[in-house]
């Protein structure tokens, strides 16, 4: 599945000028609307502020963390500030299911 957030506004957010990763940025974006997807229960929406800067700073870490781990220092899967920015599209689940 391709991403609905375009690759020059990741590229923005990052200072990118080339487009050696183009590719790989696109894989990001569309990994990063998917777990948005999955975390807030509501498929991704294109042109929600807050799901775009979420789905770029969330693209945008993975691009700039691609290792799985880290020596020598503490580092955090999700960034600050994203689960802030979802948090008004997160259904909750309560465990109650109607009968």
């Amino acid at each position: 599945m391709a991403a609905l957030t375009p690759v020059a506004l990741l590229k923005s957010q990052l200072n990118l000028d080339h487009d050696l990763d183009d590719a790989l940025l696109e894989h990001k974006l569309d990994a990063a609307e998917t777990w948005i997807g999955h975390y807030t229960g509501e498929p991704f929406v294109a042109g929600e502020a807050p799901l775009t800067e979420a789905a770029l700073q969330l693209a945008a870490y993975w691009y700039e963390q691609r290792e799985a781990a880290s020596f020598g220092m503490t580092t955090a899967h999700i960034p600050f500030g994203v689960r802030d920015l979802l948090s008004p599209y997160k259904n909750p689940v309560t465990g109650y299911v109607p009968e």
